[in-house]
């Protein structure tokens, strides 16, 4: 399956446009999502004593009645316990007529030890919190702890942003259909879903031209046809140049870090720039990586008109003093012309958070650089309190506010990262270990972005790639990573993104 995100909205259009070309109509549609959930079901718990299908009364429901009569045709005892009843004349009413299996009132399920519960109460077509009977049945769900295959997305879980509404099921599997939806990836959602199966019930790719999505899940196929591949006869600067700006004598380890991972990415040549009074300590652990003595901005500004580096990693273990703020904002200005990416992570964004309209200013400047902002949560919220303080918004829209608010390209980090483009466009990524939440990972991944950054890589693709291989390289590690290890792990990833 393609790696297009759909929104509830946009997979409804989806529905339509395949409905409208044919052959398939709006039943047929029904029978082939339902026999796609049965067939999980009995593939993965043919054990199980009895299955008990939750049906709501819309399409998700509909769904579920298609489940229980295949499931009941397979051999297996089955329970249906219905939410109320479909609207005469829809699909899902004659998906109802179509079982043979009379349902129980809701408000009346127990679960029983050993059943599979099939999830067809609402899908991700829920648009207010779930309550009354359904949240009684979720924590019955719950506290008996019984299998939970769900229908599309769990009941409760937003379609669009992952949020709980309400009370929401937790499910072993959950069986969608065409495309994922954001909420299958984003957090608690993703959480709630368990493993997330896609299935064809017959919808073409073609309906994509009319949809348009812009909304991504963030794998290789988003971005490996662009991903840069040098040529035998490249030389280093060719292959592109990053400056790191290092911090004082006692933290000027982050820059490094940065450092190594942009040439490990792939970057043909990296200057650490250090101030004088750490020159010795940078020294002590630089082979590969040049060093240059950098203590203001007049010899910041003298190195980049000589060597105009394709991208500059700044923040990493800068310090939080006013003067490494003014320097950070100089820097940046100093750019316009000369240096195509800036990539802002770690004290930078504390910076930025305290001179926000100054750094808005710069980023807008004529001949600015493009800039990539790396933010956790906290950051994340230092920067943009507006956006942060809005329950409203998903982890989706937040990042794709505070993109289009400073026309920058942000990673919102965390266990369901969300890139976003000032364009709209986003990806969320899904590889992520926990492994990866160790001091100096976000400094790697800033080095990693800055390494794709500076061989031409488009921006919001080198971001998405750059969250990727971290995120990767993380997992195939697992436990005891460490920030330092995260470097040495991508040469085995780069060969497997750029094998033909």
């Amino acid at each position: 399956m393609g790696h297009e995100l759909l929104t509830p909205l946009e997979m409804g259009q989806a529905d339509r446009l395949t409905i409208e070309a044919g052959p398939y109509d709006g039943i047929d549609l029904m029978r082939r999502a339902g026999a796609a959930v049965a067939a999980v079901v009995l593939e993965r718990y043919p054990d199980a004593a009895v299955a008990d299908v939750l049906c709501g009364p819309g399409n998700n429901g509909g769904d579920g009645y298609v489940v229980a009569r295949l499931l009941a045709e397979a051999g297996m005892t089955v329970r249906v316990w219905a939410l109320g009843r479909p609207r005469g004349g829809t699909d899902a009413a004659t998906a109802a007529a179509e079982c043979p299996l009379k349902p129980r009132r809701l408000s009346a399920y127990a679960p029983v030890a050993g059943t599979v519960v099939v999830d067809a109460l609402f899908g991700a077509g829920l648009s207010k919190p779930v309550e009354g009977e359904a949240a009684s049945a979720i924590r019955k769900c719950a506290d008996a702890d019984v299998r939970v295959v769900a229908v599309d997305l769990p009941s409760g879980v937003s379609g669009d942003g992952g949020e709980v509404q309400g009370a929401a099921f937790r499910a072993l599997k959950t069986v969608t259909f065409f495309r994922k939806k954001p909420g299958h990836l984003l957090y608690p959602g993703r959480e709630h879903c368990g493993e997330t199966v896609v299935a064809g019930i017959g919808i073409r790719d073609d309906v994509l031209t009319a949809i348009a999505p812009n909304c991504f899940e963030n794998t290789p196929q988003l971005w490996r046809s662009i991903f840069p591949q040098p040529s035998v006869a490249t030389h280093k600067y060719a292959r592109g140049h990053v400056g790191v700006l290092s911090g004082g004598p006692s933290s000027t380890g982050a820059a490094r870090l940065s450092a190594r991972a942009a040439a490990r990415s792939g970057a043909g040549a990296v200057t650490l720039l250090s101030p004088g009074n750490a020159l010795q300590v940078n020294a002590a652990h630089l082979t590969s990586i040049i060093l240059r003595k950098a203590d203001a901005i007049g010899e910041i500004a003298q190195w980049l008109g000589e060597r105009r580096p394709a991208a500059m990693v700044v923040g990493p273990g800068l310090g939080l003093s006013g003067k490494a703020g003014d320097l950070v904002l100089k820097l940046v200005k100093a750019s316009a012309g000369v240096v195509r990416h800036v990539v802002l992570d770690a004290d930078a964004l504390t910076h930025l958070s305290q001179k926000r309209a100054a750094f808005l200013k710069a980023f807008r400047a004529k001949g600015a650089a493009e800039v990539v902002l790396t933010p956790h949560e906290g950051e994340y919220a230092r920067v943009f309190p507006e956006f942060a303080g809005d329950e409203s918004l998903s982890k989706l829209d937040r990042a794709r506010k505070a993109a289009a608010l400073t026309g920058s390209t942000l990673i919102l980090k965390g266990p369901d990262t969300v890139i976003a483009a000032p364009d709209g466009r986003a990806a969320v990524n899904a590889n992520a270990a926990p492994w990866l939440a160790t001091a100096g990972s976000g400094d790697v991944l800033a080095g990693i972005a800055a390494g794709l950054l500076a061989q031409g890589m488009p921006t919001f693709e080198a971001a998405c790639a750059a969250v990727w291989l971290h995120g990767e390289a993380g997992s195939r590690f697992g436990l005891g990573l460490i920030a330092e290890d995260l470097p040495d792990l991508l040469p085995p990833l780069l060969r497997e993104i750029l094998k033909p």
